[in-house]
């Protein structure tokens, strides 16, 4: 624990997912103050055709209180 789920759009390279992969890592074991043991990153690659239903619809529209940082928003 904690464990966290990206989801995007396929077509990143490898490189550039372990490098996001580090920088969540690293910023979770940082702010929360739990060993880097502790923590694990899933990707999941959604396709844009898909994006609205799967992830839009379902997981931002559905919880907007669940939100820290919203579409469209900066911090």
């Amino acid at each position: 624990m904690p464990h966290v789920i990206v989801k995007l759009w396929p077509g990143k390279s490898e490189q550039q997912k372990r490098a996001m992969t580090k920088q969540i890592v690293e910023a979770v074991t940082a702010t929360l103050g739990y060993g880097e043991e502790s923590v694990s990153v899933a990707l999941q690659e959604i396709s844009s055709q898909d994006w609205k239903d799967q992830v839009y619809d379902a997981d931002i529209a559905a919880s907007p209180n669940a939100l820290y940082k919203k579409p469209g928003y900066s911090m």
